[in-house]
């Protein structure tokens, strides 16, 4: 029985590292694509991306054997020690059957990811994937400079209700206090004029009622 838990959970590390392989080669084939088909102006072609697509699976192999590899020198020079750990990445005895898994689960990690790199249909799927994930984001961008930048009042349903509110308010609330003001900057200067000291403007103060040939 734990040796059977001991497979699924090796089984589960080793797809959940192709999961993170997977999603990074999307991301990378993503970026690709914005700026060969924004930037360049390419139109989009599958057979475009495959060798882009494959050298990236490579790559992540080659790292995942690379890990595999470092991995199997720090459990040879782990056997036998038997003294207290130093640090998190000094390893003693207790920990080679820790280290040979993970040795095992970077180079299944590895052999499926050239795998992947040599069956077209998986490179197929995962360009389709990545250019749906480029288009999101592009959709996502356009439609937020939409509306931005080209909102028009027509298009808006509350607009004409909105513009007679703020037509209103103009009437009501602006102009009065626009007229107000000006009747009050003509008697402090009658007032000057006369030799009096005008007594402040309560700005505060409630607009009068107007008339708009006052203005003209």
């Amino acid at each position: 029985m734990a040796e059977k838990r001991k497979r699924v959970r090796t089984r589960d590390v080793v797809a959940e590292g192709l999961y993170i392989a997977s999603a990074a080669t999307r991301l990378s084939l993503k970026n690709r694509m914005l700026v060969h088909i924004l930037a360049d102006g390419e139109d989009f072609d599958v057979e475009r991306y495959l060798p882009e697509a494959r050298e990236a699976l490579i790559t992540l192999a080659d790292e995942a054997e690379a890990d595999a590899a470092r991995t199997e020198r720090e459990r040879k020079h782990a056997r036998g020690r038997h003294s207290d750990s130093d640090g998190t990445h000094d390893y003693r005895s207790r920990d080679v059957r820790n280290l040979r898994r993970r040795q095992k689960q970077s180079l299944h990690v590895a052999h499926e990811l050239r795998a992947r790199a040599e069956d077209e249909e998986e490179l197929r799927k995962l360009i389709l994937d990545a250019r749906d994930v480029a288009w999101g984001e592009v959709a996502k961008n356009i439609d937020r400079t939409l509306r931005i930048e080209a909102a028009r009042p027509d298009l808006d349903p509350d607009y004409e209700r909105m513009r007679a509110a703020r037509m209103q308010a103009l009437r009501l609330v602006d102009l009065p206090k626009l007229t107000s003001r000006r009747r009050s900057m003509v008697k402090q200067r009658e007032l000057r004029e006369a030799g009096e000291e005008p007594a402040p403007v309560d700005a505060a103060a409630p607009a009068p009622s107007f008339d708009p040939a006052e203005l003209e």
